[in-house]
């Protein structure tokens, strides 16, 4: 690998053009991500795949996991020790379905002395 003469081959950009698509590719990436987690996507808010059956067949298509990146939102409430998800269509066509989980913590161990 030579190293050219930088009076002959003008300023060398720190970032070549391939690096500076790629970074735009992964900035725009993230950005999506961070409005779908912000806007409530059931994706980005820890749903397994198995939880994502919007239409109760038993089974799960990919088309319902796009669901879950576009059209689904999720909203989490926490009452005390229960937790409920409540699982809705994006369009506001309706609620699809709501998980509640009541949450035991144990107790703080008293200290030693």
């Amino acid at each position: 690998m030579s190293r050219h003469d930088p009076k002959l081959s003008g300023i060398r950009s720190r970032f070549p053009l391939r690096r500076k698509i790629l970074l735009g590719i992964v900035v725009a990436l993230l950005a999506l991500v961070a409005w779908l987690h912000y806007t409530g996507a059931a994706a980005t808010h820890g749903i397994t795949t198995q939880d994502m059956d919007w239409d109760g067949d038993g089974t799960v298509t990919q088309g319902e996991i796009a669901q879950a990146v576009f059209s689904v939102m999720v909203e989490q409430k926490q009452d005390g020790r229960r937790q409920c998800n409540t699982f809705a269509w994006r369009s506001g066509a309706g609620t699809i379905r709501m998980d509640c989980k009541t949450v035991f913590q144990a107790e703080a161990a008293p200290a030693k002395e």
